[in-house]
This record gives C-alpha cells, sequence and structure tokens, in this order.
C-alpha cells in the first residue's frame, strides 16, 4: 500500500512481537523464498522481509538472519535501512566486530529512526563480546526521543550497559524507572526486566563485597 520502509518498519516490528507474544509467528506463515525473492512487488517483498525478519531477531536466530540477507542485493539494502539494521543485529548479536560498521551505516542511512535504533541496540545488548558493547549502547539510548528515558526498552537496555560498566546506583535507577513506565499486559518484557533488576543487585553486592575484603584489616 505504498508504505515507506519507516511505516513498514513500525507496523511489522510490533506485529511480529505481539503474534510471538500470542504464540503465533510469521515463520509458519512465510518461507524463506519470500523474504529473498525480488520478483515480488517492492512493497509487498518489503513487508514480507521485515516481518520475517523481525521474528527471527526476537527468537535470536542470528545465524539464519545473515544466510537470508547474504541473498537479498546490495541495491534493496540501501533502499532500506531497517532491513540493513536487521542484518547488523546478526552480526552484532554474535559479536563480530564488522557489525559496528554496518551499524554505523544504518544509523546514517536511517537517520536514528527509533525502531531501527532500536534493533541495533538489541544486538548490542546480545553481543557482549564486543569491544566498547556498554558505551555504544549508551550512546544509541541518546538517540531516542526523550533520550530514552520515557521508553521502558530503552531503559532496561541503559541499566544493562550500567550494570556492564559497573556503575550499579545508575543501574538500579534505571531498571526501575522501567518497571513503573513497563504498560500492563506484557509479562515476557516485565520478566526480562525483573531478571535485569536481580543481576544488577546481585553484582552491585558482589562488588560491596570485594571491597570490604580487599579494605579488611586483621586485628
Amino acid at each position: 500500500m505504498d508504505a515507506t520502509w519507516q511505516e513498514s518498519a513500525e507496523v511489522c516490528a510490533d506485529v511480529a512481537w505481539r503474534a510471538r507474544a500470542a504464540k503465533n509467528s510469521a515463520l509458519d506463515l512465510l518461507t524463506e523464498e519470500q523474504v529473498t525473492d525480488s520478483s515480488t512487488d517492492p512493497v509487498i517483498w518489503q513487508t514480507y522481509r521485515h516481518l520475517y525478519l523481525s521474528t527471527l531477531r526476537y527468537d535470536f536466530r542470528c545465524h539464519t538472519i545473515e544466510s537470508l540477507m547474504c541473498k537479498v542485493p546490495v541495491s534493496v539494502l540501501n533502499a532500506d535501512p531497517y532491513s540493513e539494521a536487521l542484518y547488523a543485529f546478526s552480526r552484532l548479536g554474535q559479536s563480530k566486530p564488522d557489525g559496528l560498521a554496518v551499524m554505523d551505516r544504518v544509523l546514517v542511512a536511517s537517520d536514528a529512526h527509533p525502531k531501527t535504533v532500536h534493533v541495533l541496540l538489541h544486538g548490542l545488548w546480545l553481543g557482549s563480546l564486543l569491544p566498547g558493547r556498554a558505551s555504544l549502547m549508551l550512546a544509541l539510548v541518546g538517540l531516542l526521543p526523550e533520550g530514552g528515558l520515557t521508553d521502558p526498552v530503552a531503559l532496561f537496555r541503559m541499566a544493562s550497559a550500567r550494570r556492564s560498566l559497573g556503575h550499579y546506583p545508575e543501574a538500579l535507577t534505571a531498571i526501575g524507572h522501567a518497571l513503573e513506565l513497563l504498560p500492563p499486559g506484557d509479562p515476557a518484557v516485565h520478566a526480562d526486566l525483573v531478571r535485569e533488576y536481580t543481576l544488577i543487585a546481585t553484582a552491585h553486592e558482589l562488588a560491596q563485597h570485594v571491597r570490604a575484603t580487599r579494605n579488611f584489616t586483621p586485628s
């Protein structure tokens, strides 16, 4: 229906997430060939890509995304930064440093489109072995509307990055704010936030214990 890539991304990402929460999946309705077949109408093909690849993203299936995207022409990716962001997610999620260059390219091409930034944030969050990961996550959160401070998922990523940097009080503040802002009826995200809160609190207590042990002087 003449949707721009931004409009398609915003709808398809939400549809893929809601379908997954309802125990449905685009993977049961579409095929890999529909993601890579360039003979389809361009807007319909874009919709297939966004739905299928977003579903793979939520399942953390980085290798499958990478394999599919290698079959999509570069000219298509140049016109669809959201699909390229999903490719970046697949590389970042595997802690592949070349994903950082793809991420930078996507940020310029997408003009920091919020849904696109969230895909990149998700990849950085998953790519635990990437150099400078935590600082990059904080920089990306800052590109979101209101600096991410009104977005529970952005605050979740911020809290994770702060924990990685050892900024435990700030991390606890961020995750607490995320829990307050999360709308009702999303138990999967709530469970993720609670797990992050537990990780931060545990890491904080351990750091305090280590400091106390180092400062202990036997009488």
